[in-house]
């Protein structure tokens, strides 16, 4: 009997900890109102973003992406081998813990600022 209560408590433990981490979420729109397009690297001055936060990206489909690069991809505008890269105009993107960056790789459109770097906590 001891053995199966203990396993009901790490059970609930479990489930009270993974409403907790959907429960203190938060979703972004990229950009706000004027969603993921040119000059949009200074959006996410000014906010908190913690591991698990969602970003929505909103673009169109046939004149941007998104590309999760590295720093080095963000600084100099290249997506770097096995970059993960979104074409639906509709990603969402949970954000891992530490720095987040991201691209549109259509030619031209990063030099226009059109990504963003994220830290989250």
């Amino acid at each position: 009997m001891e053995r199966g209560s203990a396993m009901l408590a790490i059970a609930l433990l479990c489930v009270l900890l993974f409403r907790f981490q959907i429960c203190h979420a938060a979703t972004y729109n990229v950009g706000g109102s004027s969603n993921w397009s040119f000059n949009v690297a200074g959006w996410p001055a000014g906010q908190s973003f913690k591991a698990g936060d969602v970003l929505v990206f909103n673009y169109s489909a046939n004149s941007h992406n998104v590309v999760v690069v590295n720093k080095a991809g963000y600084d100099s505008c290249n997506t770097p081998p096995g970059s993960k890269i979104y074409t639906s105009g509709k990603d969402q993107i949970t954000l891992a813990k530490g720095q987040n960056y991201f691209i549109c790789n259509f030619p031209g459109h990063c030099e226009a600022n059109m990504k963003i770097a994220i830290n989250a906590a």
